[in-house]
């Protein structure tokens, strides 16, 4: 590496190196350009040189970003924005200069794509405070990350830092060119892309200003407590009137800066346990995947079943689990070996193991259960089985013989046949 490289600007070409080095662990996706993260490094110092040279010359403008529609789990799409390879790391060098200085001012409520923070720490607090609190907002911003004030967030950006040149470029990315699904080209008058490696930085600055610093600092309000990430965000009440009344404060707070509470996705929960008697429509919710709702759980000093406030994977994330399988081992796909499937599906359910059974455990059963049902329908069509029973022998035939060939077989989860 070139090490103390420097010009007029401080970017050094070691900040670039280890900026590539963070988008190939991420695996940085081909963007308007065409060209794969495996194409970019076939002449890798080259193209980190260029990087290098125009961002400490501030002559560094970013390509258009490509649009890819996701499905959402709630229905219809979402736009993600794809930058190119160069452009991650571009934005990874900036990305990680301002998060050094200005992450320390954030709150601890806010937990997305911080340092040392996750989403587990999100759902454990969001748990705790369920438990003290009887209410709940779920709080949902309309198209937050599209309808982002580019103005607000360059006047709010001057908040955290006064150097000129991070200022320049962060403008430069909020208004750099969208190609859309058809490939016309498109200028960007608001919003930051959510795919763009500095977007959920640039989230937390306007939401960290515009809600967090409210909520903390309000006189009124400053009892309440809260859970955000990113844009996702619940917030405690201790009661019905105080969650109306609160929430009627934050849809003024939010218009002031240009957003909207989603009406139809914001809701009032009733956090009902075995100690709060009253009854209301709604108390059940989701966040970051996990749904909080009662139910009954056996207390071994009380030695008896007590209704619980507790959070497990939820609905949604069950049902988009099983999709990704499906999309994965199609059963009448007889050609392709089991092993095979194995290896595209591993990855995937190490991550839903490793994600989902951080809390109550045992209710991802169902997803794995499914799995099971795929590749016993495998089995029935490659070895073209009739029956049943001949089917189950032949399922634990194999997994008596490969225990380890997929990875929630080797897991302490209870996984039966249904």
């Amino acid at each position: 590496m070139k090490d103390a490289i420097t010009k007029s600007l401080p970017v050094t070409y070691d900040m670039v190196w280890i900026a590539y080095l963070q988008v190939k662990e991420n695996g940085g996706s081909a963007g308007v350009d065409k060209e794969s993260l495996t194409d970019f490094e076939a002449d890798l110092a080259a193209n980190l040189y260029k990087i290098w040279n125009r961002l400490a010359s501030g002559s560094y403008f970013p390509p258009p970003v490509k649009t890819v529609l996701i499905d959402k789990k709630s229905g219809g799409k979402r736009p993600l924005g794809i930058p190119t390879v160069g452009d991650c790391i571009a934005q990874t060098v900036i990305e990680q200069y301002i998060e050094a200085k200005i992450d320390s001012l954030f709150y601890a409520n806010s937990y997305g794509y911080r340092p040392g923070k996750s989403a587990h720490e999100a759902i454990a607090s969001c748990e705790r405070n369920c438990k003290l609190y009887n209410w709940v907002i779920d709080l949902d911003i309309r198209n937050f990350f599209e309808t982002i004030n580019h103005d607000i967030l360059i006047e709010l950006m001057w908040h955290y830092t006064q150097e000129k040149w991070v200022v320049m470029y962060i403008q430069r990315w909020l208004q750099a060119d969208i190609q859309q699904p058809d490939g016309s080209i498109q200028s960007r008058k608001q919003g930051t892309p959510q795919g763009g490696v500095i977007s959920p930085l640039l989230a937390n600055v306007y939401l960290h200003h515009v809600f967090d610093q409210c909520m903390a600092c309000s006189n009124e309000h400053q009892f309440q407590l809260f859970e955000r990430y990113a844009d996702d965000i619940v917030v405690h009440c201790r009661s019905k009137a105080e969650a109306e009344k609160l929430l009627a404060a934050i849809k003024v707070r939010l218009e002031d800066y240009q957003l909207e509470v989603h009406p139809d996705k914001t809701r009032l929960i009733y956090c009902k346990d075995y100690r709060r008697k009253e009854k209301h429509k709604s108390n059940s919710f989701t966040f970051l995947g996990f749904g909080f709702e009662p139910g009954m759980r056996y207390i071994r000093a009380a030695k008896k079943m007590t209704m619980r406030y507790f959070p497990s994977i939820s609905k949604d994330a069950k049902t988009s689990i099983r999709q990704s399988m499906r999309k994965v081992l199609i059963p009448r796909w007889i050609d392709v070996d089991l092993e095979e499937f194995a290896h595209r599906l591993n990855p995937k359910i190490r991550g839903w193991v490793q994600y989902y059974t951080k809390f109550d455990k045992w209710a991802i059963s169902p997803v794995f259960i499914y799995l099971n049902t795929l590749i016993m329908k495998y089995l029935k069509n490659k070895y073209r089985i009739r029956t049943k029973d001949k089917v189950y022998k032949k399922f634990v035939e194999l997994q008596t013989q490969q225990p380890k060939l997929l990875v929630h077989w080797t897991f302490g989860i209870r996984v039966g046949l249904g």
